[in-house]
């Protein structure tokens, strides 16, 4: 993975993941959080080369670049996670090809007490850094998988999960819809939405409430408005 800034960089030392390369800027060292994270590294034996603004800016995949970026491993695998406890809350994306969009859809989960998810089909990874930026550090703590939608769909049917769908038509409104107990959630990629077979396995269908001429909310957007409920009903 690529980490790109302070805030990523620390979250993935706190996070225990494995750092191996890091380049910081001469004129970045003098920032105080920049030359205490480089002390951090360094205790972890992590190698940490200096390079010129030009460097890092050719290396930094953002427009400005931070002073700091840094190498890592992905999580170790937490798939046997995304169903843990009695009540598990499970956000599954298919088909949601914007990076930012899926780092969002990871860090509102982690922000609402999902216990994962998984970005199924062709949904973007959630470990590029686009994705790893909009989730602001989430990736790195919340459990998270990939594969196919179907079999997500299954995996989460043996954990005793109902199976909801946000559709941008014809379901009931989330704060009218029993969202306790386990839980997955089906969030469906820009323009196209759920395949219809998907939608159709589903045990219930929500649609959030818009007045028109809005058609469709953000896939990230449908997904907090619905984690939100759930989190309201599950802390009554």
């Amino acid at each position: 993975m690529l980490l790109d800034g302070v805030h990523l960089v620390a979250d993935a030392l706190a996070a225990n993941v494995t750092v191996t390369l890091a380049a910081v800027t001469t004129a970045s060292q003098e920032k105080r959080d920049i030359h205490e994270l480089t002390i951090a590294l360094s205790r972890r034996g992590v190698e940490i080369a200096t390079v010129t603004s030009a460097v890092m800016e050719a290396i930094s995949p953002v427009h400005t670049p931070s002073g700091i970026v840094a190498l890592a491993h992905r999580p170790a695998s937490r798939a046997n996670d995304l169903y843990a406890g009695p009540s598990p809350l499970a956000v599954v994306v298919v088909d949601v090809q914007d990076p930012g969009n899926v780092g969002a859809i990871v860090r509102v989960a982690e922000a609402a007490g999902a216990t994962g998810v998984v970005a199924a089909g062709m949904s973007a990874n959630p470990f590029g850094w686009k994705a790893l930026r909009g989730s602001m550090g989430s990736a790195l703590r919340v459990p998270i998988a990939g594969g196919d939608a179907d079999a997500a769909v299954d995996a989460a049917k043996k954990h005793r999960c109902r199976i909801v769908a946000a559709v941008p038509r014809s379901g009931r409104p989330p704060f009218d819809v029993d969202l306790r107990g386990p839980l997955a959630l089906l969030v469906g990629g820009e323009g196209a939405g759920l395949p219809a077979a998907l939608t159709a396995s589903a045990d219930e269908h929500i649609t959030i409430p818009m007045k028109s001429p809005v058609e469709s909310l953000n896939a990230a957007v449908t997904a907090a408005v619905v984690l939100y409920e759930a989190r309201r009903q599950r802390t009554l």
